[in-house]
């Protein structure tokens, strides 16, 4: 049986309209738990900072720096760190917080019964990054957060088991989510072409990221094109789904 799935447009707005629209797409799941799963892909234009919901600081020169970069500065839902949303393409999933059951055992032959948690939600979820970007000949597995994770303001400086790493450690995938009753929004950034000076100025230090224009064994001319087809495809195998 296919689950019914809404596969939004893709959008290149500007970052407090996608995380309004995020926000409401959260809202009315949650209201509604037989409303159909979410997966939308979109830009931030004009670039933009993105704060985790909890992330209470960020220092004070990233004002100035984001003036003189045209860098809006916004606030997600989700938890997570700082992610500069230059030269990356943003994903959306907007589902059920409870792993289905025709691919939970998966996960854990004892999951039946019992609320699963968040990372093996994060990782039910993620599936579909990891299966689209095998069949762009790209091997991604879970990081690892060092202890100094919480006081570091970059998303992208430190992988935790919710990114996705390439062999050399180098994240190409940082991911967050929110829960709200019994709907999850998990979102997150995929890096393309990334501006490393940039970064190394927001974040006073060289961040382990690697953009996927750099590792695709092709030239395609439209990488973000490309991407949204691959991990659309991807969706739709793996979650099962019928799109809406």
């Amino acid at each position: 049986m296919k689950n019914l799935w809404q596969l939004l447009p893709y959008a290149d707005i500007s970052g407090k309209l996608h995380m309004d629209l995020d926000n409401s797409l959260l809202d009315r799941h949650s209201q509604d738990p037989s409303s159909p799963s979410i997966l939308r892909f979109y830009r931030w234009s004009p670039s933009a900072i993105s704060l985790g919901a909890n992330q209470k600081q960020y220092p004070d020169r990233w004002n100035a720096i984001a003036q003189a970069h045209n860098l809006d500065i916004v606030r997600r839902p989700s938890g997570g760190r700082a992610v500069l949303h230059k030269g990356e393409l943003t994903y959306a999933v907007i589902t059920s917080a409870d792993i289905h059951r025709d691919r939970a055992s998966e996960f854990d032959d004892n999951t039946f019964g019992r609320k699963r948690s968040h990372r093996e939600i994060y990782e039910y979820i993620s599936g579909f990054l990891i299966q689209g970007f095998a069949k762009l000949g790209i091997d991604l597995n879970y990081g690892k957060a060092g202890r100094g994770y919480i006081h570091n303001p970059s998303c992208f400086s430190t992988a935790t088991n919710a990114d996705l790493v390439i062999a050399d450690g180098r994240k190409l995938i940082g991911s967050a989510q929110v829960y709200r009753h019994n709907s999850v929004l998990q979102h997150g950034s995929i890096a393309i072409n990334p501006d490393y000076k940039l970064l190394t100025e927001l974040f006073q230090s060289e961040v382990p990221i690697v953009g996927y224009q750099e590792l695709a064994w092709n030239n395609h001319r439209d990488l973000t094109t490309k991407l949204i087809d691959v991990l659309s495809q991807s969706a739709r195998e793996y979650f099962q789904a019928e799109f809406l």
